[in-house]
């Protein structure tokens, strides 16, 4: 069959008469052959169409004929089938129902951020709130990595949600995103309207994203409202379906679960007369199955990955050699022709030849076929867990996220396989180089609580560190304040009008050696700031032993990298954490056997400890 071209649509505009512009598009849509849905109102026009590219061409001028729609501008994607059933043109109240009136003009123009703006502030770890406007059904198929979800079942109660986000959000820098922007053009105005000060839209939403930078980011696959069900970063369709029984998404993965029939049920809906199995664990068989899961390692085995590269404005024109020449220095000329050759260098799905000519804001895609990714130390131990929380004590190098060289080989991935067809989420963060204790939520609910926990600083955290030097005293803190965003080289660095921070320490043990000796410190942040204990250590000049990035002397290295499995580890370990508990409500703690290297301090001192599960003094 040939490919059939999907494209997505909107465009807010004043028509004060649909029912002309109803019976137009409808013709031209059964003239071509094309199925899918286009609703009109007073408010315009949204659009889900899918058929054959001279098709969708021809129903594209037609609409762009209509003085309303001159401008009409669409997404694309393909699939080898046609997604849709039927073709309907309705007429409706709303073309995206919300229900609550908003005194702002639709689609004027706000403040709306492009994808490629999006990438360099999180790459940037700029300060802001990521928003996910979407369904909870669909942010939990995939989201980005740091999006807060408003928690909904429908659109409509969005109004109510947002009453529910912290008051400081006000003030925050929000970007808020949607599947292709729709939503996000009535949600933006509501929030202002309701006071929210700095409020930024995604242009073109997440298939816009996908579009231009791929993968960056985001985690999982973006549910689209078709036969396809969901589409992955490269806007191919996924295995994705959906259940007959519950219409709850069902991954790939959950379908390999026995509890999944095709159209009878799927692991959230399936029944048994046998007792249901527990949705707790005991540790040991958690651990077990993440020591199966983990061996191999994921990514060692090989796999196909998508590199993306897109098109800067710089690049414009240039062709497709004199391209990737600019874009990846690090690869010879010869390199890209046999890549070219060979087809791997692909736009839409297709290899392009070396006649191209490239244009601003084309993605394009180098395959490598039989990528495996660099080892990583898996020894993940399960703590604890009950039906609200699982505690993870993580060793290092280990990266929390799939990014980088780092995809299949990640903490996150691993427990996703052994958690299946549950989905963990993640509560807060350690780099790929610190071992310690993390956090996960068994619901949006539960990490939301937690979050906010940290947001507040009630969580209470002890890390143990082992860096260069003797302190001159015993208990010391540092309340420099942290760059908001990073300097030269991706380096982070104090800055006095970056960001509060503060951080406690006290002397737990040292020794003395031929360049000056060593101590072993405990270390309490007050805030949670990017690389707060680290960079406060190395301006009190006692940077952390085996530290790439923060060197002796102020000097810097290498910017943050997940470390070679066989460097010796940086001695920073997240010891133990305190919170209150999201079910309960009573006050817990955490600690885990503190690494080797910390055994190797001599614990002869008046001021030292004695190490067990269990040392945990707040």
């Amino acid at each position: 069959m040939s490919q059939i071209v999907n494209i997505s649509g909107y465009k807010f505009v004043t028509i004060s008469d649909p029912a002309p512009f109803q019976a137009a598009l409808r013709d031209a849509c059964l003239q071509q052959g094309l199925k899918g849905t286009i609703l009109l109102s007073h408010e315009g026009i949204n659009c889900f169409v899918a058929g054959t590219r001279t098709g969708i061409d021809s129903f594209l001028d037609v609409i762009r004929s209509m003085s309303p729609f001159s401008d009409f501008a669409a997404k694309e994607s393909f699939s080898s089938y046609q997604p849709f059933s039927r073709m309907l043109v309705k007429i409706k109240k709303e073309i995206i129902t919300f229900e609550k009136r908003i005194r702002s003009r639709l689609g004027d123009s706000r403040q709306k951020l492009s994808p490629t703006d999006l990438k360099q502030w999180l790459d940037q770890e700029k300060d802001l709130v990521l928003l996910d406007t979407r369904n909870d059904y669909e942010v939990e198929l995939g989201t980005f990595n740091q999006a807060k979800s408003v928690s909904i079942d429908n659109f409509r109660e969005f109004p109510e949600a947002i009453e529910n986000l912290p008051k400081d959000y006000k003030k925050k820098t929000i970007v808020m995103f949607c599947t292709g922007g729709i939503r996000c053009e009535k949600a933006g105005p509501f929030m202002e309207e309701a006071g929210f000060e700095n409020v930024f839209q995604l242009d073109g939403g997440i298939l816009k994203y996908f579009e231009t930078c791929g993968d960056a980011h985001w985690q999982g696959e973006c549910f689209v409202f078709d036969k396809r069900v969901a589409l992955d970063p490269q806007l191919s369709e996924t295995g994705t379906t959906m259940c007959f029984n519950c219409q709850a998404l069902v991954t790939e993965q959950d379908q390999r679960n026995k509890r999944y029939q095709f159209g009878v049920s799927c692991p959230i809906c399936f029944e048994e007369s046998n007792e249901q199995e527990s949705i707790v664990e005991q540790p040991e068989q958690r651990n077990l199955l993440i020591a199966e899961n983990a061996t191999p390692l994921p990514g060692s085995l090989p796999y196909e990955n998508f590199r993306p590269m897109n098109v800067s404005k710089e690049m414009d024109g240039l062709s497709l050699l004199e391209f990737l020449l600019a874009l990846r220095t690090h690869i010879l000329g010869d390199q890209w022709l046999q890549f070219i050759e060979a087809g791997v260098i692909l736009h839409k799905g297709k290899p392009v030849g070396l006649d191209r000519r490239v244009a601003h804001g084309q993605k394009y895609y180098h395959l490598m076929p039989q990528t495996t990714e660099p080892d990583v130390n898996a020894e993940i131990r399960v703590l604890h867990e009950d039906q609200h929380i699982v505690v993870v004590e993580k060793p290092a190098p280990l990266p929390m996220h799939p990014c980088g060289r780092f995809n299949k080989n990640s903490l996150q991935t691993i427990l996703q396989n052994v958690y299946q067809p549950n989905r963990l989420r993640l509560v807060h963060r350690l780099d790929a180089n610190t071992s310690g204790i993390v956090v996960y939520a068994r619901s949006k609910e539960v990490a939301t609580s937690l979050q906010e926990q940290f947001a507040n600083g009630k969580v209470i955290k002890e890390y143990l560190a082992g860096v260069w030097g003797h302190p001159p005293q015993m208990q010391f803190q540092s309340d420099k304040k942290i760059a908001k965003q990073p300097g030269q080289g991706g380096i982070r660095f104090l800055d006095s009008s970056g960001q509060t921070s503060q951080t406690k320490f006290e002397v737990l043990d040292q020794t003395e050696n031929e360049i000056g000796g060593t101590s072993l410190l405990k270390a309490m942040p007050i805030t949670g700031r990017t690389n707060q204990i680290r960079l406060h250590l190395w301006d009190l000049g006692f940077p952390i032993i085996n530290d790439s990035t923060y060197l002796p002397n102020l000097k810097t290295g290498i910017s943050n990298q997940t470390q070679s499995i066989d460097e010796p580890l940086l001695q920073l370990h997240a010891y133990c954490i305190g919170f209150r508990h999201p079910g309960s409500g009573d006050w817990i703690q955490f600690s885990a056997q503190p690494p080797a290297w910390v055994r190797s301090f001599p614990s002869e001192k008046p001021n030292s400890r004695k190490w067990h599960p269990g040392f945990c003094v707040f």
